[in-house]
């Protein structure tokens, strides 16, 4: 198949990492190794596009670039990733109308109550619209999946459970002896947490880490904390664990995605609140490591990490069971060991990639040749 492939929230190969910018460039990478022709269409932004009208004249060329160049030169299909309340996707629906081809949504999500916000209302109505037009709407997360169903007919959604190549998140024994005497952590566990440095949830979930491993320390466990990420939080937090934890919290800056495997090697369990977390790939990449997760029980969480099985997920914001889940493994070597052998098997029978992926291709050749 020739796939017209876009991404309205970010452009592929974007500077600046996110969980949806993996997943995107990991959907057009099976899609390329599988054989099939995937063509970027356009690098335009749209998110909150509806009050930016200084972007208008570009997205009106835009479609009527694409419309050229595909009209000569047709897709099979066009499929985008991701469209919701925020970024809409403003060039697919009208394109594919135009040249008379299938438009396919990977990660449309519905919500009903960004309309009562006169800020969200435009994006809340362009986005139905545009879920209205899809042939097909996929989703990796269940709860939008409930959401959708209350717009489209079940023959036309599908859930593609989240995924990785287990292949690049195993661990490596060499990388752990060696990061842990850079570290100078000994024999003490070591507690990781992975994240941008956003200002928002992202710095409020790493805030909650500093301010507990602080407190855990008080309470006399030996143990290092590692933070790998950077961004523009990232003097207030390394000034928050100066006071929080002092010399045994790490701040080891960002690190290439096909690197992080060498971090989680080196880690003992895996600890991010995950607020309001759409899903966390760092969830299924520390698991396939073999780390125990320790998290909130919220958003997106649930369909990465099960709770008791592979980790212990705890109340919203609930500090006391967020400090006592992370003591419990701190505590528990054969617990740690059990279940990140747990977390292991785990993302290899549900979350390999390619096999998840390949439900979704069967379905889009069903859509071009019905």
């Amino acid at each position: 198949m020739k796939i017209c492939f876009y991404t309205p929230f970010k452009p592929l190969g974007h500077p600046h990492p996110s969980g949806d910018l993996v997943t995107a460039t990991g959907i057009s990478e099976f899609l390329e190794r599988r054989g099939h022709q995937v063509v970027p269409v356009s690098s335009l932004r749209c998110r909150w596009i509806y009050w930016k009208p200084w972007v208008w004249p570009r997205l009106a060329w835009e479609r009527q670039q694409a419309a050229r160049r595909f009209g000569a030169a047709p897709c099979d299909l066009w499929f985008s990733y991701h469209s919701y309340y925020k970024a809409p996707d403003m060039l697919g629906p009208t394109v594919t109308r135009r040249i008379g081809i299938p438009y396919v949504l990977f990660q449309g999500i519905y919500s009903t109550r960004r309309r009562r916000d006169f800020r969200t209302r435009p994006g809340f109505h362009l986005n139905r619209q545009v879920l209205l037009a899809a042939r097909h709407v996929f989703t990796n997360k269940r709860m939008d999946l409930v959401n959708l169903r209350r717009l489209l007919p079940e023959e036309r959604l599908t859930y593609v459970a989240p995924g990785l190549h287990s292949r690049d998140f195993t661990a490596d024994p060499g990388a752990r002896a060696e990061l842990r005497r850079q570290w100078g952590a000994g024999e003490d566990p070591v507690v990781l947490s992975v994240a941008m440095f956003r200002p928002g949830v992202k710095a409020e979930g790493l805030t909650w880490v500093i301010r507990t491993c602080g407190e855990l320390r008080r309470r006399g466990r030996k143990f290092t904390l590692v933070i790998v990420g950077d961004g523009k939080e990232r003097t207030h937090l390394e000034r928050l664990a100066q006071g929080e934890i002092r010399d045994r919290c790490i701040f080891a800056g960002q690190v290439p995605r096909q690197q992080l495997y060498r971090y989680y090697s080196a880690a003992d369990l895996f600890v991010f609140p995950g607020i309001q977390e759409a899903l966390g790939m760092v969830y299924l990449e520390a698991q396939s490591c073999g780390l125990p997760v320790v998290a909130f029980d919220n958003a997106g969480v649930p369909e990465a990490v099960q709770d008791g099985r592979t980790g212990l997920l705890v109340p919203m914001r609930d500090g006391s069971a967020f400090a006592g889940a992370i003591a419990r493994l701190l505590d528990d070597a054969p617990l740690r060991r059990h279940m990140g052998a747990t977390a292991r098997a785990h993302i290899r029978e549900a979350h390999e990639l390619d096999r998840n992926y390949g439900m979704m291709e069967e379905k889009l050749k069903g859509i071009v040749t019905p």
